[in-house]
């Protein structure tokens, strides 16, 4: 147990139980989930900084989704885990979904917040362009980016009522190098759906009615792709951004807790 690092991947590996992957979004660190851990406290969780993220960056070569699910098996092989409850945010959740295809006997179930297939073609050109500004600008450029996304990224009650919410997104942006950040990016607007038809894992999809990037209307069309999951629970929180792990940390506890009793 504890840190572990993993062809330059860190992993936090903590707790005993069924084993928990968590893959968080871009901008993110497995500091993402710690809002959650109360729900997670009788489980095994491995919190991934993926490859070209906060522990992570000095992961070499070109970035891209399929790495990252390569990343993420390779940490599982290494720490012997077979079976794998997982839990993403955001561009994870992409990980998450070509994961459970790739390795569909070690991915239980899916627990996806702020989830999408992929990006559309203005959001690409808009995620290429925040990275040509990281890797150009640095340290100022990030601060740049935080600052923008905190306006955009959370809900209107998060920034007036939720300091700490906003202090941990806000810190979390600013850590990131802005060479590794703008690899995150091209590997998310390169990002390609993938085909959620064939997974058979229980999928929680829980977006907020604030998140610009994974709408309610487009998580609803996304579960509707589900065709083939065990089960499939849509979860919208209100006054609530694309950050629902750290922006309403207790319901996304209440959804998660019951979502995993429900896979024993």
């Amino acid at each position: 147990m504890g840190l572990h690092l993993i062809d330059r991947v860190a992993v936090e590996d903590e707790g005993q139980g069924d084993a928990v992957l968590c893959l968080h979004g871009l901008g993110g660190s497995g500091n993402s989930f710690t809002p959650l851990q109360p729900a997670l406290a009788r489980q095994r969780v491995l919190r991934i900084d993926l490859p070209g993220s906060a522990r992570s960056q000095r992961v070499e070569g070109g970035l891209s989704i399929a790495q990252m699910v390569v990343a993420v098996q390779t940490v599982c092989a290494r720490l012997g885990v077979q079976r794998a409850h997982v839990l993403a945010h955001s561009m994870g959740c992409i990980v998450a979904q070509h994961l459970a295809l790739a390795a569909p006997t070690l991915v239980r179930s899916l627990a996806l917040f702020g989830p999408l297939l992929a990006l559309g073609e203005g959001a690409r050109a808009a995620i290429r362009a925040r990275g040509v500004k990281a890797r150009s600008e640095g340290a100022r450029g990030m601060h740049e980016i935080a600052l923008a996304l905190l306006d955009s990224a959370l809900s209107a009650h998060t920034r007036q009522h939720n300091p700490l919410a906003l202090a941990l997104v806000r810190e979390s942006l600013m850590r990131q190098d802005g060479v590794h950040y703008a690899r995150s990016c091209d590997a998310l607007a390169d990002a390609e759906p993938a085909a959620v038809e064939r997974i058979v894992a229980p999928v929680l999809l829980v977006t907020g009615d604030e998140d610009g990037v994974a709408p309610p209307q487009a998580v609803r069309s996304l579960a509707e792709k589900l065709h083939h999951a065990a089960s499939v629970r849509v979860v919208v929180l209100a006054r609530c951004g694309h950050w629902a792990p750290v922006e309403r940390a207790e319901d996304c506890q209440r959804e998660l807790g019951n979502f995993l009793a429900g896979q024993r």
